[in-house]
């Protein structure tokens, strides 16, 4: 068997302009490292997101020979697989064409604006400088309609991770695409690579947008005025009127989730941006090892995930490897991201991820010979077997955090709920001029007690924690109703740092707040 590098992975063709053509590679690793960027004004006695302890962090991660790339936001005409709805997009196509490189690159993003409104990359799961990593309010100003703005930074570590918008609710279009940072001394032998990106859609929806859901969503269920649409918006946040049908869900229940599964109905999730009707299929020999990386881009659905037929090794969660463990199906939270190793057999086999409480599922196909296709109510009993969480996985010993006690222990309440919308961390909605201060040097503890009667996805910008008893290196990780999660990072990355709900409805009606490094 051999390893794969950019010849077998589904997708890796190279962009065109304007969504993402890689070019070659500079000479000067160090051009521009200092990037000018605009940031906002940082409130005294905190380190500055383009401050000098910021390209000091940067500097120690040795940006090597540059990687290019062009990427331009714009409204275009998406086929969802048979059906075509107008949505925001990286070029046109869904997910955004896939992003390659190699740890030891720098990667130079150039994002050309061509929405009607400001907008921003966040570059999910990457330890980056800080003016880099797409936080309007917080780590840069917005990128205006019609600007563009250069994205720069070392890529340190190898894994898989993908890039968003931060404004508003643009993530729930179809603003994402895959960044695959390979390992130039991969230690994984495979014959395959596919890269699954699962999402869920109501953009373009007999009227619907995620605007007009949020616009919802904000007055909760009964309906009230709510200030998060007011005069006082939250920043990133769109008064948008209603529009389309309801898309407030109700009685979505999982009992993988502690109860209550989502608070949206979309009407349609895919893989690959393709409807289940009319799935991707993806194509191998029968005993080929496929390395499959799996993200979930949704906006409020965790997805149960299995290959009919077949068991699945995870190898890495969160870009960071894990002891191998094997089993029949994996739930993913937003944001969060698993690798796993499968070889497989003789037929054709549904990719099935069930929308956790939702009733309802996206598809995709792996065809390996001959055979008729399972069509899109196909519901794999390994989606029902046994089912591996991030607490069952221990990190690899080359990546678990030194033993030691925590310097600082940062305790985030998560509270309100759906009634009210009023989501926040403490009982205090994300405002960018607060801050949770910590130190360089710290070993730090973040501690999460959900006291809503939902599941969240909390993401850590910037940084990977470590769940406990040697558990898996994360960036995101499920917290759920009435349950506690203490994980531990070191702070090696100055700058200001979001941590917040990876729903992004969650998020955009306050579950978001800072952790900033003291100067």
């Amino acid at each position: 068997m051999r390893t794969p590098t950019r010849r077998t992975v589904l997708g890796a063709a190279l962009a065109a302009a304007g969504t993402g053509l890689l070019a070659a590679c500079s000479a000067d690793p160090m051009k521009g490292m200092d990037h000018p960027a605009a940031v906002p004004t940082t409130p005294g006695g905190y380190v500055a997101p383009n401050g000098p302890e910021v390209a000091a962090a940067e500097a120690r991660r040795n940006p090597g020979p540059e990687r290019r790339v062009a990427l331009t936001a714009t409204e275009t005409t998406l086929d969802l697989g048979g059906r075509t709805v107008r949505s925001w997009a990286y070029g046109d196509r869904l997910p955004g064409r896939e992003l390659r490189a190699t740890a030891g690159e720098t990667l130079a993003v150039g994002l050309a604006n061509h929405l009607p409104q400001p907008t921003s990359l966040h570059w999910h799961g990457l330890a980056l400088r800080n003016d880099m990593d797409g936080v309007p309010g917080l780590t840069q100003d917005a990128v205006r309609p019609g600007a563009d703005f250069e994205y720069r930074f070392a890529l340190a570590r190898p894994g898989t991770y993908w890039f968003h918008p931060h404004s508003g609710v643009q993530q729930d279009r179809g603003l994402y695409a895959p960044l695959i940072v390979e390992d130039p001394r991969e230690p994984l032998r495979y014959d395959k690579e596919w890269v699954v990106v699962l999402d869920d859609w109501v953009d373009g929806i007999d009227g619907s947008t995620p605007d007009s859901v949020l616009a919802e969503l904000a007055q909760g269920m009964g309906g009230m005025d709510h200030p998060a649409m007011g005069g006082h918006a939250m920043p990133g946040m769109s008064a948008a009127p209603a529009a389309g049908p309801s898309r407030m869900l109700m009685g979505a229940r999982s009992a993988l989730l502690g109860g209550d599964a989502g608070d949206v109905g979309h009407p349609f999730h895919l893989v690959n941006g393709r409807l289940a009707t009319a799935p991707e299929t993806f194509t191998a020999k029968p005993g080929d090892r496929v390395r499959i990386r799996l993200i979930n881009a949704g906006g409020d659905t965790a997805y149960r995930v299995a290959l009919g037929g077949h068991e699945l090794t995870v190898t890495h969660t969160d870009g960071f490897p894990v002891e191998p463990a094997t089993t029949q199906a994996l739930l993913l939270g937003m944001g969060e991201r698993y690798d796993v190793l499968v070889t497989v057999q003789d037929g054709v086999f549904p990719l099935t991820a069930l929308a956790e409480g939702k009733g309802a599922a996206a598809l995709a196909l792996l065809r390996t010979g001959g055979g008729a296709a399972p069509d899109a109510s196909v519901r794999p009993a390994e989606l029902d077997g046994r089912l591996l969480g991030a607490a069952q996985l221990k990190a690899d010993p080359s990546v678990r955090l030194a033993a030691g006690a925590p310097d600082r222990t940062v305790r985030l309440e998560l509270t309100g709920g759906m009634a009210k919308a009023d989501w926040a961390f403490n009982g205090r909605r994300y405002d960018p001029a607060q801050r949770y201060p910590v130190a360089a040097g710290e070993r730090v503890r973040l501690e999460f007690r959900n006291a809503t009667s939902m599941w969240h996805p909390v993401h850590l910008h910037g940084h990977t924690f470590a769940l406990p008893a040697d558990g898996p290196r994360k960036d995101t990780a499920i917290v759920l109703p009435g349950a506690t999660l203490a994980v531990d990072f070191d702070a090696d990355n100055p700058g200001l740092w979001m941590v917040h709900c990876h729903n992004v409805y969650h998020a955009e009606t306050g579950m978001m707040t800072v952790l900033g490094y003291r100067g």
